[in-house]
């Protein structure tokens, strides 16, 4: 057989291989940890261990960092990384976004933490900004979800509570039931950290540097960029007005002079 046509005929079984990414649509890359109720079970404390924030924060920056992303979001063992407009990495090709981000999430977590982690990705699309900032929100919503609910089960757990008990004790309860047992048990949800409740986003903004140039033998002040690491996010209308500014700027501006992080020219 002729080697070219054979090549062809191998080629048609690769399904997807074809497959790209609208170019019409804004993309979010969202990489899941894959069987992660067995890895921070064993590995991690209970509902919150700050080593396992710091491995998923370090993954974040370097899915932001490698696909050159607007905006990187992350709660709990997931991460949500928004693509600019006009992204054009593997040629927008759908089955490498989702391979590469998963690769990328796995090792990068497995390196931080010493211990082997998986990580699945998927592919949300949105045509408006509108949308974008409902799923960013949605996604900020679904932290705080999780956070109170993983508050309540780990304290009756530590209380004493078997696991089935404590998950029927919470079935179906409302949010204030929720935080009032917090409260009886002494511990107060709205005092726990922002990164708990809200998730932690990850952006490039850019800074004045101070320098000097030796061959004008003068001070200069030059624009560079960083990755910037927010643990304070803002919620509701605030968020979405937030992440609308990265979608449209790119990123954000600082005027400060602050030169000890990670750096690049602009």
């Amino acid at each position: 057989m002729n080697n070219t046509r054979f090549e062809e005929l191998m080629r048609e079984g690769e399904a997807y291989h074809a497959a790209r990414l609208p170019r019409d649509h804004w993309i979010v890359l969202r990489v899941d940890g894959h069987g992660f109720s067995r890895l921070t079970e064993a590995h991690f404390q209970k509902p919150f261990d700050p080593t396992f924030h710091e491995c998923m924060v370090k993954t974040a920056q370097a899915l932001l960092e490698e696909f050159d992303a607007l905006y990187a979001y992350t709660e709990s063992d997931e991460i949500s990384v928004l693509l600019p407009a006009n992204w054009a990495m593997f040629d927008r090709s759908h089955e490498k976004a989702i391979s590469i981000s998963a690769g990328i999430a796995s090792s990068v977590f497995t390196l931080s933490s010493g211990h082997l982690a998986r990580f699945d990705s998927r592919v949300w699309l949105g045509e408006e900004e509108a949308q974008v900032t409902d799923y960013f929100r949605w996604r900020q919503s679904d932290a705080a979800r999780c956070a109170l609910n993983g508050w309540c089960y780990w304290t009756l757990r530590q209380k004493g509570h078997s696991a089935n008990a404590a998950t029927t004790m919470l079935k179906g309860q409302s949010s204030e039931f929720k935080r009032e047992l917090l409260r009886e048990y002494g511990a107060d949800f709205e005092r726990a950290p922002s990164w708990q409740r809200h998730g932690v986003g990850l952006y490039r903004e850019t800074y004045a540097k101070d320098g000097y140039n030796p061959q004008t033998q003068k001070a200069v002040t030059t624009g560079r960029r960083r990755t910037a690491v927010n643990s304070d996010l803002a919620v509701g209308e605030d968020y979405a007005i937030f992440v609308r500014n990265l979608m449209q700027s790119g990123c954000l501006v600082r005027v400060d002079t602050d030169g000890d992080m990670s750096e690049d020219d602009v």
